[in-house]
């Protein structure tokens, strides 16, 4: 596999790339970026690890 854009609801925020029989995610967004430089088995597990993250996130008000 070579390196692969991960979007969230249609917005690019990160890569994964292959790393030690893995998938390393590299966040380009600022929301993600706890998950930076986590290693995941899937592209699936990548995905919920953000849709969980972004869930529990707090909310600001505008």
């Amino acid at each position: 596999m070579q390196k692969q854009v991960v979007e969230y609801a249609g917005v690019p925020v990160g890569i994964v790339i292959p790393d030690q029989n893995q998938l390393r995610f590299i966040a380009v967004k600022y929301h993600v970026i706890d998950l930076d430089n986590q290693r995941f088995q899937s592209i699936t597990e990548v995905q919920r690890a953000i849709r969980s993250h972004l869930n529990e996130a707090p909310r600001f008000a505008a």
